[in-house]
């Protein structure tokens, strides 16, 4: 183990919590995550996933804790029931009955590991395309019945594109790293688009809550080797109460670009039609005809605002001098808010082919 990253010491006293230390254990580094610190500890008792919860982004660990053990109790009854397909991921109790570890002010915690299983980066195939939507929807449907306003807001006004804008304000008015100049057209457009944002404000405040995972890379879903599907939704840091079309825009985000987030050439730049589609009527379907069509209405509005909504946080995170976001060079941040709003014109150019595709899907199972 990496001493740097995590002492054997700190690593020692975290993992006997849970009946094991190093010398009947290994414990190696798990996933390429940006944000947790996240190990998979394999002892002669059992195996289970290890995480140290970074308090700088959450900066109330227990409330991540505490969010994702009411979640996974729900979806374990559900899946009792049979009314939940997927395996919940259950935090591992320490021997004393608790769900996290406190050692040296961090917060520690052990999430169960399920065996013969992948994560996929990117979608190589139609298909993974449609698991994933289907896996999301699936996940979603299952909280329909669980109190969306007894989670914590981890990350307030994650989701909140008035509150994103008002950053960008900030940053314009303290131009702290006197980047401002050489931004100032995208900072135009993004002010210009004021016929988006008055949407979006005012579809948000008619939709229903849901509980929403917030981050719906492909990465965040385990799949079974024998049976190269889904079998469970991890990394549930970011669930809070949110909207459909938040978790729809960020697939969408992710999945439907030719080119990568912070890819230069926006000229080859266009739409996976393809995975757009797939995703659409597989997101749709798992909701088993209890998606409203004000939601409906909202996927395409959501595919449109979280490209915007990340362009406009790469925008502010690049005129602050790339405090936030981990910039690989000093043009990084700008590379990407380009790129993002480039991808936000092109679906907008596209709308209404986008809410055909939709509302074909919902069409499709009546």
């Amino acid at each position: 183990m990496d001493s740097k990253v995590v002492s054997d010491k700190t690593l020692e006293e975290v993992i006997s919590h849970f009946g094991c230390s190093l010398e009947n254990s290994t414990v190696s580094p798990l996933g390429n995550g940006l944000i947790n610190w996240t190990f998979f500890v394999k002892s002669t008792v059992q195996s289970f996933v290890l995480q140290r919860i970074n308090h700088h982004v959450f900066k109330k660990p227990l409330q991540v804790i505490n969010n994702a053990e009411l979640i996974s109790e729900h979806l374990c009854n559900k899946q009792r029931k049979g009314e939940f397909a997927l395996a919940p991921i259950s935090q591992v109790k320490t021997e004393q009955g608790e769900v996290f570890v406190q050692v040296d002010g961090a917060y520690w915690r052990a999430l169960e590991y399920i065996p013969k299983c992948y994560t996929v980066e990117s979608i190589e195939e139609i298909e993974q395309a449609e698991q994933a939507g289907s896996a999301f929807a699936q996940f979603t449907a299952a909280l329909s019945d669980f109190s969306a306003e007894s989670l914590s807001e981890i990350i307030p006004n994650f989701h909140n594109l008035q509150s994103r804008l008002d950053q960008l304000t900030e940053a314009v008015k303290n131009n702290a790293a006197n980047r401002l100049a050489s931004c100032q057209n995208l900072v135009d457009y993004c002010f210009a688009q004021k016929a988006f944002i008055d949407g979006v404000a005012s579809i948000s405040a008619q939709l229903p809550m849901h509980v929403t995972h917030n981050d719906t890379k492909i990465n965040n879903l385990l799949f079974g080797s024998d049976e190269k599907a889904p079998v469970a939704v991890i990394d549930l840091d970011t669930c809070m109460p949110g909207f459909l079309m938040n978790d729809f825009g960020d697939m969408v985000r992710t999945c439907c670009s030719t080119e990568p987030e912070d890819g230069k050439n926006l000229a080859a730049m266009s739409i996976k039609f393809d995975v757009f589609m797939a995703l659409a009527s597989s997101y749709v379907k798992g909701f088993d005809g209890k998606i409203t069509p004000l939601e409906l209405k909202s996927l395409v509005i959501g595919a449109q605002l979280l490209p915007f909504m990340i362009g406009v946080r790469f925008l502010t995170d690049y005129i602050n001098g790339d405090v936030y976001f981990h910039a690989a060079h000093s043009e990084h941040n700008i590379d990407r808010a380009k790129n993002q709003l480039h991808l936000y014109k092109l679906l907008s150019a596209q709308e209404s082919k986008l809410s055909e595709i939709v509302h074909a899907g919902q069409a499709a199972m009546v």
